[in-house]
């Protein structure tokens, strides 16, 4: 019976449009276990993370008398159709692939609620539980167990189909199904995903310090730190490089699910018009992408280091303004370092020094007076 369910489970995630399924026992992920400690014990946790480690780790916990874990997979896609170019005077940003389209989380969450009204039209007596992204139990871990690809050096899932370029999505069930076979590793001797990672957050293939990947860095809603501000370049939300990079997703591009098709204009925004939208503005363009999950504040921090990334000589008023009238410490400090970055004259100085004059917050004060210093010891300029 559980083998020919199975298979009638699998056949209608097809028909819904599931790219990959793959079923795994819910038994305690014990090396998970003992990886995401260490994570903790060096540090390289990011702090979004869900629940203890037993609960991340022991399906048990999340849904007693769990027997099976069905992992699922979506494929996105790579490449934008008529993306509109950065130019002078006109420069834009961009958010990660992930972030296209509708807000993944809905999209599989959808799936997964079809897939357990199915389980549970045939059989009324079982329990399901699922999760997306923001559960308790690691997505990865859970498609590596359940065959839907390995977990390559970048920390991603890498399918032999669709590459890395997949959303994932798992529901624990009391139901016992055979269990699929995970697939070897194949990433063999290859680097390049180490190799090209911006701020050296793949410390090794497969370990990731969280604190210092760019996809997290976009997300804080703090100063960022100043080493890392150029490396963020014009991206807002996210980071791609880990992917594009790898090998497995040379010439995948899936158009599979018009959801997740991407809009251009909001995954490649105007970085200016970005700097002044209200609460509301910002939720009416971007409130449906998953990028926006944070709110306007980090994506508006973003942009401000973007156009100081492009040295933008036209948004110098824009960043001017915000830097006096902007009610945000950390959107006012900012704006001053990407003035600075931008043009080192007499009357950005001057501007800089006003604002460092009347500024109440500590934080953003040192920044007017770090960049100050800079202006002073670029070139020995006498203010």
């Amino acid at each position: 019976m559980s083998s020919q369910f199975k298979n009638e489970i699998i056949e209608f995630s097809r028909k819904i449009g599931i790219d990959k399924i793959g079923f795994a026992p819910a038994d305690p992920f014990v090396t998970m276990k003992e990886r995401l400690r260490i994570q903790q014990e060096k540090g390289y946790a990011s702090g979004f993370e869900k629940g203890s480690l037993e609960e991340r780790t022991n399906p048990d916990l999340l849904l007693p008398e769990a027997k099976t874990i069905i992992s699922i997979a979506l494929a996105y896609p790579s490449k934008m159709k008529d993306a509109p170019r950065s130019v002078k005077g006109d420069r834009r940003g961009i958010f990660c692939r992930a972030s296209w389209g509708e807000d993944y989380h809905h999209v599989l969450r959808r799936k997964l609620k079809q897939v357990e009204e199915f389980i549970l039209q045939k059989d009324p007596r079982a329990r399901c539980k699922e999760m997306v992204d923001t559960g308790e139990l690691p997505d990865r871990a859970v498609a590596e167990r359940a065959g839907i690809g390995w977990s390559g050096k970048n920390c991603a899932i890498i399918t032999p189909e669709f590459g890395s370029y997949v959303y994932l999505g798992e529901m624990i069930t009391t139901i016992s199904f055979e269990e699929d076979v995970p697939l070897e590793e194949q990433c063999g001797t290859c680097n390049k995903c180490v190799d090209a990672c911006p701020t050296g957050a793949l410390v090794q293939g497969g370990q990731l310090d969280a604190t210092k990947c760019i996809a997290f860095l976009t997300q804080t809603k703090t100063m960022l730190p100043k080493q890392y501000r150029k490396k963020l370049g014009n991206r807002l939300y996210g980071c791609d490089t880990c992917q594009t990079v790898c090998p497995e997703n040379k010439g995948v591009d899936e158009h599979r699910h018009p959801e997740m098709e991407p809009d251009p204009e909001i995954v490649k925004p105007q970085l200016e018009p970005l700097l002044t939208m209200s609460n509301r503005e910002f939720k009416e363009k971007f409130g449906r992408i998953s990028g926006s999950w944070r709110g306007k504040k980090p994506i508006q921090r973003n942009a401000i280091i973007a156009l100081a990334v492009f040295k933008e000589k036209a948004s110098l008023p824009v960043l001017t303004k915000l830097m006096h009238e902007d009610p945000r410490p950390v959107i006012r400090g900012t704006a001053a370092w990407a003035l600075s970055e931008i043009e080192n004259s007499e009357d950005i100085y001057k501007e800089i020094d006003k604002a460092g004059s009347n500024e109440n917050n500590e934080e953003a004060k040192t920044e007017m007076e770090n960049a100050l210093s800079f202006m002073k010891n670029a070139g020995e300029k006498s203010y």
